[in-house]
């Protein structure tokens, strides 16, 4: 197969729940929306240049680019239409879908149902070896992003941009501060949870980011071989054995030339995901390219010290500190420490100074509304009124978080943001 260069072209996806229009509870129904737009049983429905597909949860279906796109211009546009569509669809069924990284109140222990029609033999793998009944496979939402890379030099020095930049994404875009019901103390509970998800085999998902290898055959011997000799015991059939049971932040695809960035919680508009993903894709090419600190450099940052910045980054978003020299060298910042806002602000400045897409990230206004008012989970929090967290400091009203979520329903439906400035939100 051909393969593409770096930043030739780009592929998104977007992961939603469906859930029921009235109460929001989740509704295990993706099959029969799939099947009432293509006029059969399917996994996949191509809806232009959207495609619609199944996910391991029948209460997720996943929205994305059909074929790799060259650039990421109007991209968001489609994303909405297609969301338009999927939504006018789920009405028939007293269903809408809603955004973010989690469910609020999903019981995933008792709700889970999952798809049960092709390629449901690695669904029941994954569910015999690990138990998807918890958070973290039967309840997230999250954004990928698709890079790809033509040959050994290039996939070695995107990696390295990767894993340098992937610890702070969750100050970015952090969108699943609540589960069951209760604020979980973390802006981004969807990866802490997920990172837990493999623990019986500890080389599913390592510490989410990648470790420090830059060539296919070190890819291979440090990742891939002991991730198939530790889950064989499990996996007699050999259903496992296979790159996607990587769990990483950000996962190779040496079949497809590409690398997969996973740890990007899904926002509450297609236009908000596509903007992270701009400013995520240009500080990228800057790092590739060397804007601050050779690769070399970058390659010397370990996995310990980026695992550390991604933890804290989990439970403080934005407000996370980062006391790292080193690190923060890595992006052009010569001091001791800087919040991930502080950072994300920087690097935003730079990048819209020298990138193709400079005007459209210096006035983005998803990005002024991140950057200002804060990520997402931030915004979820404050829309929540002091005296409605009952009965306990961590506990909202039922009331007022059905609200909340229903708003973003709303968002998501309309594409405009969860603004905390305008009586929509509240």
């Amino acid at each position: 197969m051909s393969r593409y260069g770096l930043f030739e072209v780009f592929g998104i996806e977007l992961e939603y729940m469906i859930v029921d229009r009235a109460t929001l509870s989740v509704l295990p129904i993706a099959d029969k929306l799939l099947t009432r737009a293509a006029g059969e049983l399917t996994s996949d429905f191509e809806d232009g240049p959207i495609t619609w597909s199944n996910e391991l949860a029948l209460h997720v279906i996943e929205l994305k680019t059909t074929e790799p796109v060259r650039s990421l211009v109007g991209v968001a546009d489609q994303f909405q239409s297609s969301v338009k569509n999927l939504n006018r669809i789920a009405a028939e069924f007293g269903a809408v879908l809603l955004p973010t990284g989690m469910h609020p109140w999903m019981n995933p222990f008792q709700e889970l149902k999952l798809w049960p029609h092709d390629s449901a033999d690695i669904y029941e793998a994954f569910n015999r070896v690990f138990d998807c009944r918890g958070h973290g496979w039967a309840n997230l939402q999250s954004m990928h992003i698709n890079l790809p890379f033509a040959n050994d030099d290039e996939f070695g020095r995107l990696h390295a941009a990767i894993r340098l930049l992937l610890p702070l994404l969750p100050g970015l875009a952090c969108s699943s501060p609540i589960a069951e019901g209760r604020a979980t103390g973390f802006l981004d509970y969807r990866m802490e949870v997920y990172r837990h998800n493999s623990a019986k085999i500890p080389q599913v998902a390592g510490q989410i980011v990648p470790e420090p290898v830059f060539s296919e055959a070190a890819y291979h011997e440090q990742i891939f071989q002991p991730l198939f000799r530790a889950i064989a015991p499990h996996d007699p059939d050999g259903i496992l054995q296979k790159p996607f049971l990587n769990a990483r932040g950000a996962i190779a695809r040496f079949d497809r030339g590409s690398i997969e960035i996973r740890v990007i919680d899904t926002q509450e508009h297609p236009g908000a995901d596509l903007a992270i993903a701009q400013l995520v894709i240009a500080i990228l090419q800057a790092l590739v390219a060397e804007q601050w600190t050779p690769t070399l450099d970058q390659r010397r940052i370990t996995t310990d010290s980026l695992g550390a910045i991604f933890r804290s980054a989990l439970r403080d978003g934005e407000q996370a500190s980062v006391a790292e020299p080193e690190y923060l060298r890595q992006f052009g910042l010569e001091q001791a420490s800087a919040t991930a806002q502080e950072l994300w602000r920087h690097l935003r400045q730079q990048v819209a100074a020298t990138s193709t897409t400079a005007a459209q990230l210096a006035h983005d206004p998803n990005l002024n509304m991140i950057l200002d008012q804060g990520p997402l989970a931030r915004r979820i929090l404050a829309a929540i009124p002091p005296h409605e967290w009952t009965p306990a400091p961590n506990v909202p009203s039922g009331r007022s978080l059905s609200n909340v979520y229903q708003n973003l329903t709303a968002c998501l439906g309309q594409g405009h943001s969860f603004d905390l400035r305008s009586s929509a939100s509240h």
